[in-house]
């Protein structure tokens, strides 16, 4: 049986300003019946979430992205998922783009060649944004500004874990506990506690 499914992706948390509503929206209204979404970066190797809903799919299925650069920002992570969609015979549906039919086991060359150019320019735009960032950096650094984290100090740890670090000490709390405790990861309980001996 074949359906309607839409992919929505974004690289940071919601936490960071970007949220994928928008993207649903528009799949929702485009057609798409079940929505799976990811925040991962986009020419990540993994996408745990796509790579299922690609193994998963049936034949015959469409699938609606809003953005080519929403499926990879990498040409060749995109030329695979291409060869999925052909040797799946599903339907791809790049909104306000192109379509690629490959129901019938075919796919129109010219609408593929133009997704593998769209893919192009989708893996160019990350490496400039990525060159201004290293740009902007670099000027910051030059001009003295701090770049990155500020370096915690052992003065500078928090007060929960300053509390809760002698129970550690101790041996009367394990790193997992001592960490949930204190709401911190474990990397970074392992980080105060080196500082701390």
């Amino acid at each position: 049986m074949s359906e309607n499914y839409g992919f929505a992706r974004c690289s940071l948390g919601e936490e960071k300003g970007q949220d994928l509503n928008r993207q649903v929206r528009e799949l929702k209204a485009a057609g798409a019946e079940e929505i799976i979404t990811e925040r991962v970066h986009g020419d990540a190797k993994v996408k745990p979430q796509l790579d299922f809903l690609l193994e998963h799919i049936e034949p015959n299925s469409t699938l609606f992205v809003t953005e080519v650069s929403r499926l990879s920002r990498s040409t060749q992570q995109l030329c695979d998922i291409l060869n999925i969609i052909k040797d799946k015979h599903l339907r791809l549906v790049i909104l306000n783009s192109v379509t690629i039919d490959c129901r019938n086991g075919e796919s129109d060359p010219m609408s593929m060649a133009f997704l593998q150019m769209a893919g192009v320019f989708s893996e160019l735009e990350l490496s400039m944004i990525r060159a201004r960032v290293r740009s902007g950096m670099a000027n910051a650094k030059a001009k003295g500004k701090q770049i990155g984290r500020k370096p915690v100090k052992k003065d500078d740890l928090p007060a929960t874990f300053i509390k809760y670090y002698p129970s550690y000490a101790d041996g009367l709390m394990t790193v997992v506990e001592l960490a949930k405790v204190c709401g911190i990861s474990r990397p970074t309980a392992y980080k105060y506690i080196h500082m701390m001996e």
